[in-house]
């Protein structure tokens, strides 16, 4: 949606609209989002769309989602912490997620870890493919912080690897790009923005509760962004993008927010 159609309201209605919208920055589907939302005539001021049929309600749920993510970065920020935890809250077992089916571990892939290479793609100065050893050997750090998965529940983790942001400084990436995109082995793929990329929590995690990562929980690696919805958290990362064009991801395509704050 383009900014003109709420710069067209009063500052007033503007707040209000601002201030809705920021209660249910969780709903990550569009058709939540619309579930969840005033009415369609409010729908319909905030877009510019009338909804008449079922194409005109498709374009106007684009635009809701556009503008949920518009105000979700406008939001966040990248000073702010997610709450972190004691030991003694780390949930044991930890649930296992996945986009594919039927929802098992051994359908995680078998990533060979002594022959496997990171490649970085697009916007950065050094693009040499990275080792495990490699990346396992730059400073890392450790984090207990609260997955939310858009599914319902939640779990408490322990996360060890490299804050992401130090990764990006070491290839030369362009931190005024707005996209890096993670491709996974597993064919999954995410997209996140570029302040959330910096945040001092979201790191490349090497480490679950003291342990090499799990073949369940994304082994060689993952990324850990306890700033954003768990299926913005690709396992098993292959290839890192950093760019300006809009790449999306898996469940992008079927409706999830893209910004997906938690």
């Amino acid at each position: 949606m383009q900014r003109r159609h709420i710069e067209r309201l009063s500052e007033s209605d503007r707040k209000d609209i601002l201030k809705e919208v920021s209660k249910r920055l969780d709903l990550s589907t569009r058709r939540l989002f619309l579930k969840g939302f005033a009415s369609l005539g409010s729908l319909t001021l905030l877009t510019g769309c009338d909804v008449v049929d079922g194409l005109s309600t498709e374009r106007m749920l684009g635009n809701v989602s556009d503008f949920n993510d518009r105000v979700q970065a406008w939001l966040f920020n990248p000073a702010a912490m997610a709450r972190e935890y004691p030991e003694s809250a780390i949930t044991r077992p930890f649930p296992f997620n996945s986009f594919y089916t039927p929802n098992s571990p051994d359908k995680s892939p078998d990533v060979d870890g002594s022959t496997f290479k990171l490649e970085i793609t697009g916007m950065a100065v050094d693009k040499t493919p990275w080792s495990l050893d490699r990346l396992q050997a730059l400073p890392q750090f450790t984090q207990i912080t609260r997955h939310i998965c858009i599914e319902g529940w939640s779990a408490i983790g322990k996360w060890t690897g490299v804050r992401f942001r130090d990764f990006l400084t070491r290839i030369g990436a362009d931190t005024s790009a707005k996209y890096v995109t993670f491709r996974c082995s597993d064919n999954y793929i995410t997209s996140i923005d570029m302040p959330t990329a910096l945040h001092a929590q979201t790191q490349l995690s090497f480490k679950f509760d003291d342990e090499i990562l799990p073949r369940r929980y994304g082994y060689p690696m993952k990324l850990r962004v306890p700033t954003k919805l768990g299926f913005k958290n690709p396992k098993h990362i292959a290839g890192i993008e950093i760019g300006n064009e809009f790449t999306g991801g898996y469940w992008e395509t079927y409706g999830y927010n893209w910004f997906s704050g938690s």
